[in-house]
């Protein structure tokens, strides 16, 4: 079952609104992710990326883990390296 079956769409889209998009959290890592095709690796920076300490994938809520999979699959473009 898909988050949208599970949840109905509108839960879902009610859901994503109140996602936390601040520059490091889980979110904006898993769309930095794919966007510089790194590989999908749920974490994130409580302080902004970069700083203070990394939370790993085993420390992580289930909800910090699908804000990163929703950032993840969120993004459409991919940078291009000329």
């Amino acid at each position: 079952m898909t988050l949208l079956e599970n949840y109905g769409f509108q839960k879902w889209v009610m859901a994503f609104e109140e996602i936390n998009k601040k520059h490091g959290g889980p979110f904006d890592r898993g769309g930095a992710d794919f966007y510089y095709h790194r590989p999908f690796d749920p974490h994130y920076w409580p302080e902004g990326t970069g700083h203070g300490t990394r939370v790993e994938q085993k420390d992580m809520t289930l909800a910090e883990q699908t804000e990163y999979f929703l950032g993840w699959t969120q993004q459409v473009e991919q940078k291009v390296w000329d």
